[in-house]
């Protein structure tokens, strides 16, 4: 018998955690993985690693085969180009401290895409060869061109078999001609709100007229639009976060019950302005806690909420193929599936790589519309856009669940060859993993409950946390 390579971890319980490449996991203790380590497995031990697919007699058995398909179902590849973000404008009506991507004043002339810009762009979409189109809309602040919303609009419906737009809007000022706009029933809304309205208007108003002008604007959102159709995400300050009950209160009693938490971005203005190069033990204290509170909601909630970056990883690690979220993929290969055409008709593999780029750090351009794209800068990148081979994630047990951003690396430090534990990227991360399978094994009944809820199941099922002793 031959077992495929184990990695462990030492759980707060003092057990021991085990999982294999392809994702596969079990609990056991220090005497099994001493016994691992000394190749010494008993018949107990080969019976249990055989049945759950941890290991294989020969190569081209059915479980060896079975191992290699769950393996391969773990990567990303990447599909054709179909989803663009453009960026009409960097002009914002609102001056956020934490903007991550340097916004200019509303008044301020030479941010707009020109004519001859929006041309280009256009001509550009007319190459894209996929049958569909997603196109979100950022800024500044999109709404402020609705011309040119309304001509991207009409080039794509008449260029593509479906298409999807989101606008990304601050919603502060909405006239009656983009809630026209907003309206159709391609075009969906993503807004920000951070949690009670006390912060939201520390961080983003700063004007209690200001800060009751969105809110009466978010709630007309959801009334005209319908919460399918509207999203929001909170960007937290780890360091003066809000309490998560009053956040949790905030979405739920507007019925957008999937919260997506941000920390600040170490990008943009919050560079000067918020300690958010080094923040991860403070970001992750504060996201367990809110994981705690949205269980103890969801215990006697009549419509259970979630937190939606946590889940996505849940189900990263109870499946394969969960690849939805574009900056935890690996390898996480960029400049093919999505990339970002900025205010300046510049072409980015990610709106991070554009954010990077803005504060003049590094150049990770990659052409622009009307020269054409570049791949050098983005081969480059991906040459280094997988953790399968990485020095310091081989042997890290989460590594079939987790990513690379080397972006988010480049931003922070200014390299990508920092010894990966000593990343941001990878300390949220571990917390977050150690925090999933902490609740995967525990017995608690509140939280086998949102774990099945989360997980889209009826009913936790036991058999998910084995363990082998």
């Amino acid at each position: 018998m031959t077992v495929f390579p184990l990695k462990f971890r030492q759980t707060a319980d003092g057990d021991v955690l085990f999982c294999d490449d392809a994702g596969g996991f079990f609990k056991s203790d220090d005497a099994f993985l001493s016994r691992y380590a000394h190749d010494q497995f008993t018949a107990d031990d080969d019976a249990f690693l055989l049945r759950n697919g941890h290991a294989f007699e020969e190569v081209g058995d059915v479980a060896y085969s079975g191992f290699e398909y769950r393996f391969a179902s773990r990567l990303y590849a990447p599909g054709p180009l179909d989803y663009i973000i453009l960026v009409p404008t960097l002009r914002c009506n609102l001056a956020c401290g934490y903007c991550q991507v340097s916004r200019v004043n509303e008044n301020t002339p030479g941010f707009d895409w020109s004519n001859q810009t929006l041309e280009a762009v256009l001509s550009f979409l007319g190459t894209i060869t996929a049958p569909k189109i997603k196109i979100e809309f950022q800024g500044g602040e999109p709404t402020l061109r609705l011309d040119i919303l309304s001509t991207v609009r009409d080039f794509c419906r008449s260029r593509f078999e479906r298409c999807e737009f989101v606008v990304c809007t601050n919603l502060q000022d909405v006239s009656d001609e983009v809630w026209s706009f907003l309206s159709l029933t391609d075009v969906y809304v993503s807004t920000s709100l951070d949690g009670d309205v006390s912060t939201h208007e520390l961080q983003r108003t700063f004007k209690s007229a200001r800060t009751a002008q969105f809110v009466e604007n978010l709630d007309a959102a959801i009334a005209r639009l319908g919460n399918g159709k509207v999203s929001a995400l909170p960007t937290i300050d780890p360091r003066r976060p809000p309490e998560p009950k009053s956040v949790i209160e905030a979405y739920t009693s507007r019925g957008m019950n999937s919260i997506y938490l941000r920390p600040v971005n170490y990008q943009g203005f919050a560079r000067k302005r918020y300690d958010a190069r080094a923040s991860s033990s403070a970001w992750n204290a504060y996201h367990s806690s809110f994981i705690d509170e949205l269980v103890e909601f969801n215990f006697t909630a009549e419509v259970p909420a979630e937190e939606y970056y946590f889940v996505h990883c849940l189900r990263r690690i109870l499946r394969a193929g969960h690849n939805g979220h574009v900056d935890l993929r690996n390898p996480n290969i960029v400049g093919h599936g999505y990339v970002v055409i900025d205010h300046d008709g510049k072409i980015y593999p990610t709106d991070e790589a554009r954010m990077v780029s803005r504060v003049g750090q590094f150049d990770l351009s990659m052409g622009d519309v009307f020269t054409g794209m570049t791949m050098a800068t983005v081969d480059a990148l991906n040459e280094e856009a997988s953790n399968n081979f990485h020095p310091d994630c081989v042997h890290c047990t989460y590594q079939a669940y987790c990513g690379i951003d080397l972006v988010d690396d480049l931003s922070r430090y200014g390299r990508i060859d920092l010894p990966k534990d000593q990343t941001d990227f990878c300390q949220r991360h571990l917390a977050l993993f150690d925090k999933i399978f902490a609740m995967i094994y525990s017995d608690d009944p509140k939280i086998r409950k949102s774990l099945a809820i989360w997980a889209g199941v009826p009913s936790f099922d036991a058999s998910i946390a084995r363990c082998h002793q």
